[in-house]
C-alpha cells in the first residue's frame, strides 16, 4: 500500500503547510512502519517506470524532516507530524523541545514554554502558518501546551532570520504548520482514541487520576481538483498530580533563647543540645498534594481553493478552550525559633559544605496551617487568516493575507486555612494565640527528595479542626484569599507582497510590507477572605468534607478536606484588596508594528541562499496608574497616566549555502534581529513610598534636604532587545534517514533590560501624616528614587550544537528499521543584567542541553525510548499573589517510551495500537534556594534545597485507524 503522504514534500516560508498533514499524527500512526517496494507496470512507450521506494512510520517523519533542513535556507529545525505522532504528546511543546538547541520549562509536570539557543521565550516569536499569535501569559511568550499535536503536520523552527517572514525572534521562531488539502491530494478519514492514567492511588479522594485522548480528522477534494477540505477535532480529558514539598529557608537559631544567661525571661532552650546552635534548620516548610484535570478541545478547518491556474486562497480557522481544574491539599507550618517560643530539641547534625546542617530533630509549639486550595483556569484561543495568491504573469505574483489571532485567559485563585482546634474571635497582633494548639513534629531532611515528618496530632478530625487563621506574629489578617487574573490579547495583522522571477544569479525578487496591532490587557481583582460572624473559627459540617487527604509519602499522614466548590461563600465573607499591588496588576499596552522588507533569493554553481533586509517602525503606549498618595489606612487614588514611544530598527540578513558535493554543505548566516521588550515591563504603572525614617541614624540639621520618596514601577518607554548574530555550520547528509550537523553560533546583544535607579519628580503627591516624625526646618525634595526596567548594556551569547541521525541500516542492511537520533548543546554567556557588579544570570540559559532517541521499526512493529537533559537553569514561575518572579530549576530530564503494532494486510489492515508510558523514571523537579548569588549558603557557598516534586508515571493506550 502506498503512502498518502508520499510525495509530499512543498514547504514555504509563509502561510503554508508542512509536507505532512493536518490530521497526519493520526494518520501516520495508522500506517505500516516500513519501507514498501512498489515496481509499477511497463508504461505504453515500452519504458520501464523507476521502482518507487515509499518509507513510512517513524523514518518517514525523519526522513521529511531532514528533508526540510536540508532544503531551507535559513538554518532550520524541523518536527514532522510523524516525529510528533509516533510519541503522542500532550503537546507539540514536548516533541520540539527534542530538538538540537531547544529546551522546555517543565510547568506542573508538563512542557509549556521552550528557549531557543539558551535565551528565555522572551526572545522567540510563534506563528501558526506564517501568523504572530497571541498569548495568554503576561508576556509574549506563547504556552505550547494550548496547541495539541494532534492538529499539527509540523512545526519549523527557523533559527536565522528571513527577511520575508515579519516578527521574527531574537533567539528563533516558532512556525506551527496545518495540511493544505490540495497538496495532500487524496481523501483521509482518521481517528484516535486513547486512554490514560496516572500511576498510584488519587492523590485527593475527590479527583479522579484517569482520563482519555480522542481526535478525528478528514481530509477531502472536489470540484475537479479544485477545492480542498480540511478539518479536525481534538478533545483531551488528561489528570495529572503532584506531590509538593517547599522549604521557606534556613536559619541557625542557637541563642534565640538560652535559660541559662542572665536576666533571661526564657525557659527552654532554642536548640538543644548545645552542640547544634550554629546548625542551619528548616524554618518553614510546606507539604502539599495536587490534582489537576486539564480539559482541552480543539478544532481547525481550511478551506482551500484553486479555481484557475493563477489564482489560490487559503482560509485557516482554529479554535482552542483549554480548562484546568487545581485542588490542592496539606499543611504548612514554621519551625523558627522566633515563632511564639517554638524550640528543637534532640537535633541531629552533620557537615554540608563546612557548615552544620540539621539533619533531623523535633520542633516543638508549632502551629500547622491546614491548606485547602482550588484553582481554575480557561483559555480560549481563536485564529484566522486568509491568504490569497494571484499569479499576474509566468514570472510575477501577488500575495495577500490578513489574520487575527485572540487569546484570553481567567483564572481564580482560592486558598483557605484552618487549624487545630477552636478559639473566640480571629487572630490578630492583639489576640495573637486564638485557637493555636501547639504541636510537636518530628522531622528527617533527605538528601534528595521528600523529608520525613511525624506530627502527633489528627489534621484530618473534622471534630477538632476549625477553618480560620493560624499563622504566628498575630496572624495574616484574613482568613483566606482568592484572586481573579483575566489577560488578554489580539493581534490584527495585514500582509501584501510582490514575488519575480528573474534570471540569472539572483533569481527572486520578493518585496512586501506587514503591519500589525497588538493589544493586551491584564486584570487582576483581589480579594481577602473572612469567616463570617467576626472572624469566629469555626467547624465545617459534614455534607462539605471529602475523604481526607493522604500526606503519608512525606509521613505527616491525614488533613481534612474541604469542597470548597460548595462550602467557600457558605463561610466566608469577601473584602477587595485595593493596596498599591493591586493597582500595579494591571494594565493596558497597544502596539503598531509596521515592517517593510525586500529579499534577493540567488543560486549559481555550488552557491545558493538570500540576502534581504527589513524596515521596522515600531509605535507602542501603555496606560496604567501613578498612585497619588501614600497615607496608611486612607484610600488610594490612582491617576491613569498614558504614555510611550516609536522606534526605527533596520533589520539586514544573509543566509548563504555553499555545497562541497557528496552531501556535505557549509552554511553562513548574519544578520541583525531584535525582540520587543516584556510586556508586564512596558506597564506605565508607579507606585510610591515614603521613608518617614529617612532622618534615623543620620543629622537632619534645619535647612538640610531630605530625600524620603522612592517608587518602583514599569517602563512603557522600552527600546527593543537587539542583537547582529552570526551563524557557521557543517552537515552532511548521508541518505534520507541519515545526517550529520555541527553548527556554532554567536549573538552580540547592543542593550540588555534590568532593573536600574534612575530620578522621579513626585511632585503632587501629598506627604503622608508620618512625614511629621522628619524634624521641623528639614527640607523635603519632591525628588526620589525610581527603580524600573531600562534598557542598559548587552552581551554575548554564543554556543555549539551537534545533531545527527543514523538509520543502521545504511551500515548494514540487515539492521534497516533500527536506529537512533540525537543533539547535544553547549551554551555560554557573558550577559550580566546586573547594573552593581553582582554575578546574575540571564532567564532561559542552560549551559547543556541533550536529547536522544533510540528507534526500531519493522514489520509492523514500532518502539521507541527518548531521553531529553537540561542543565540548572533561571526560570519564571508563578510565585505569591498571582505575581511572576524568577528561581534556579536544577537539572531536569525526562524519559519517555512507546511501543506499538500496525496490522500491515488482512481485515485489520490500516489498525494500530500503541502503549506509551511518559516519564518513565518519575523525573522530580527540583529548585534551590536563592537566586544566583541570593539565599542562605552553606560555609563553601553550595546551595540549600527549597522545592522538590514528583509527578508521576503517565500511562496511555490507544488504538488509531485509518480509512
Amino acid at each position: 500500500m502506498r503512502s498518502a503522504f508520499a510525495g509530499f514534500h512543498s514547504i514555504r516560508p509563509r502561510a503554508s503547510a508542512l509536507h505532512l498533514t493536518a490530521s497526519a499524527l493520526a494518520l501516520a500512526m495508522a500506517l505500516p512502519a516500513v519501507a514498501v517496494a512498489q515496481t509499477a507496470p511497463q508504461a505504453e512507450d515500452g519504458a520501464t517506470e523507476v521502482e518507487e521506494i515509499v518509507v513510512t512510520g517513524l523514518r518517514r517523519g525523519l526522513a521529511d524532516s531532514i528533508a526540510t533542513k536540508r532544503r531551507e535556507t535559513s538554518i532550520v529545525e524541523a518536527v514532522s507530524a510523524e516525529d510528533i505522532g509516533k510519541l503522542p504528546d500532550v503537546s507539540i511543546a514536548e516533541s520540539i523541545a527534542r530538538l538540537p538547541g531547544l529546551a522546555a520549562q517543565r510547568v506542573n509536570g508538563r512542557a509549556q514554554v521552550i528557549s531557543i539557543r539558551g535565551l528565555a521565550p522572551d526572545f522567540t516569536t510563534t506563528l501558526l502558518n506564517g501568523r504572530q499569535q497571541a498569548s495568554s501569559g503576561d508576556n509574549r511568550a506563547v504556552e505550547f501546551d494550548q496547541y495539541p499535536s494532534e492538529l499539527l503536520s509540523g512545526v519549523v523552527i527557523y533559527k536565522t532570520p528571513d527577511a520575508e517572514v515579519s516578527g521574527m525572534g531574537l533567539s528563533g521562531t516558532a512556525d506551527l504548520r496545518t495540511v493544505r488539502p490540495l497538496e495532500f491530494g487524496t481523501r483521509a478519514l482518521a481517528v484516535n482514541m486513547r486512554g490514560e492514567m496516572t500511576e498510584g492511588d488519587k492523590l485527593n479522594d475527590d479527583v479522579r487520576n484517569y482520563g482519555g485522548r480522542f481526535s478525528i480528522s478528514y481530509i477531502d477534494q472536489f470540484a475537479d481538483g479544485a477545492l480542498g477540505l480540511a478539518l479536525g477535532y481534538a478533545h483531551l480529558d488528561s489528570p495529572s498530580q503532584n506531590k509538593h514539598y517547599k522549604a521557606y529557608g534556613y536559619e541557625a537559631f542557637g541563642g534565640v533563647c538560652e535559660p541559662s544567661l542572665p536576666d533571661s525571661t526564657c525557659t527552654v532552650d532554642s536548640v538543644q543540645p548545645d552542640s547544634a546552635d550554629s546548625a542551619l534548620l528548616v524554618n518553614g516548610q510546606e507539604v502539599f498534594a495536587t490534582s489537576r484535570l486539564n480539559q482541552r478541545d480543539a478544532v481547525i478547518g481550511i478551506l482551500e481553493w484553486r479555481p484557475t491556474a493563477q489564482l489560490h486562497s487559503t482560509l485557516d480557522v482554529y479554535y482552542s478552550k483549554f480548562e484546568q481544574e487545581e485542588t490542592t491539599r496539606g499543611a504548612q507550618w514554621y519551625s523558627n525559633a522566633w515563632a511564639d517560643d517554638a524550640y528543637f530539641t534532640d537535633v541531629v547534625t552533620e557537615d554540608r559544605g563546612g557548615s552544620l546542617f540539621g539533619r533531623s530533630g523535633t520542633i516543638n509549639n508549632a502551629v500547622p496551617i491546614i491548606r485547602n486550595d482550588y484553582n481554575t483556569r480557561e483559555d480560549e484561543i481563536f485564529s484566522i487568516g486568509l491568504n490569497t495568491e494571484y499569479e499576474i504573469n509566468d514570472r510575477t505574483r501577488l500575495v495577500a493575507d490578513l489574520s487575527y489571532s485572540n487569546n484570553r485567559r481567567r483564572e481564580t485563585i482560592l486558598e483557605t486555612y484552618a487549624g487545630y482546634g477552636q478559639g473566640t474571635g480571629g487572630v490578630t497582633p492583639s489576640t495573637p494565640n486564638v485557637g493555636r494548639t501547639l504541636d510537636s513534629i518530628g522531622f528527617t531532611v533527605n538528601d534528595d527528595g521528600y523529608p520525613t515528618y511525624s506530627e502527633g496530632l489528627d489534621y484530618s478530625d473534622a471534630s477538632q479542626v476549625t477553618l480560620g487563621d493560624r499563622a504566628p506574629w498575630g496572624g495574616w489578617g484574613h482568613d483566606g484569599s482568592i484572586r481573579f487574573p483575566d489577560v488578554e490579547e489580539t493581534i490584527s495583522s495585514a500582509d501584501l507582497k510582490i514575488e519575480r522571477d528573474m534570471d540569472g544569479f539572483f533569481n527572486t525578487f520578493t518585496a512586501g510590507v506587514n503591519y500589525a496591532n497588538r493589544e493586551k490587557s491584564k486584570r487582576v481583582e483581589d480579594y481577602d477572605l473572612f469567616l463570617k460572624n467576626g472572624r469566629q473559627q469555626v467547624y465545617v459540617d459534614a455534607q462539605y468534607l471529602e475523604t481526607p487527604t493522604s500526606l503519608g509519602w512525606a509521613g505527616f499522614g491525614d488533613v481534612i478536606a474541604i469542597d470548597l466548590s460548595r462550602a467557600l461563600d457558605v463561610y466566608y465573607d469577601r473584602a477587595p484588596i485595593l493596596d498599591a499591588n493591586y493597582f500595579d496588576k494591571n494594565w493596558d499596552i497597544e502596539e503598531q508594528v509596521t515592517t517593510a522588507f525586500v529579499k534577493l533569493d540567488f543560486e549559481g554553481g555550488r552557491w545558493r541562499g538570500n540576502v534581504g533586509m527589513q524596515a521596522v517602525v515600531q509605535n507602542q503606549e501603555s496606560t496604567g496608574v501613578v498612585i497619588n498618595g501614600t497615607e496608611p489606612g486612607s484610600p488610594i487614588e490612582p491617576i491613569s497616566v498614558t504614555k510611550g514611544a516609536d522606534y526605527l530598527d533596520i533589520l539586514p540578513s544573509l543566509n548563504l549555502i555553499y555545497d562541497l558535493g557528496g552531501g556535505h554543505r557549509l552554511r553562513f548566516a548574519a544578520s541583525r534581529t531584535m525582540a520587543r521588550p516584556r510586556m508586564d515591563e512596558m506597564r506605565a504603572n508607579v507606585t510610591p513610598s515614603f521613608n518617614s525614617l529617612v532622618c534615623t541614624g543620620q543629622s537632619c540639621p534645619p535647612g538640610a534636604t531630605v530625600n524620603p520618596w522612592s517608587a518602583s514601577g514599569g517602563n512603557p518607554e522600552l527600546e527593543p532587545w537587539r542583537a547582529n548574530a552570526f551563524d557557521l555550520a557543517y552537515e552532511w547528509y548521508v541518505d534520507s534517514t541519515t545526517y550529520l550537523s555541527i553548527a556554532g553560533f554567536y549573538k552580540d546583544l547592543e542593550t540588555y533590560i534590568y532593573t536600574q535607579n534612575g530620578t522621579f519628580d513626585f511632585s503632587g503627591i501629598p506627604l503622608p501624616s508620618t512625614a511629621s516624625s522628619i524634624p521641623a526646618g528639614v527640607t523635603i525634595s519632591s525628588i526620589g528614587q525610581i527603580s524600573l526596567p531600562a534598557n542598559g548594556d548587552g552581551g554575548t551569547v554564543q554556543g555549539l550544537e551537534v545533531s545527527g541521525a543514523l538509520n543502521f541500516g545504511t551500515v548494514w542492511e540487515p539492521l534497516d528499521g533500527l536506529g537512533v537520533l540525537g543533539s547535544i548543546s553547549f551554551t555560554e554567556s557573558d550577559l550580566n543584567p546586573a547594573p552593581d557588579g553582582q554575578e546574575v544570570r540571564i532567564p532561559g540559559l542552560s549551559g547543556t542541553v541533550y536529547n536522544m532517541t533510540a528507534y526500531y521499526e519493522r514489520g509492523g512493529f514500532q518502539a521507541r525510548i527518548s531521553k531529553r537533559f537540561r542543565e540548572a537553569f533561571k526560570g519564571e514561575v508563578v510565585q505569591l499573589f498571582a505575581t511572576r518572579g524568577y528561581t534556579e530549576i536544577l537539572d531536569d530530564e525526562q524519559i519517555d517510551a512507546q511501543i506499538g503494532y500496525t496490522f500491515e494486510q488482512g481485515p485489520l489492515e490500516g489498525l494500530g495500537v500503541l502503549f506509551q508510558v511518559n516519564n518513565l523514571t518519575n523525573s522530580p523537579y527540583r529548585t534551590r534556594l536563592g537566586l544566583d548569588s541570593g539565599g542562605t549558603t552553606t560555609a563553601d557557598g553550595g546551595s540549600l534545597p527549597e522545592t522538590y516534586e514528583e509527578y508521576g508515571r503517565q500511562f496511555l493506550f490507544g488504538v488509531n485507524y485509518r480509512f
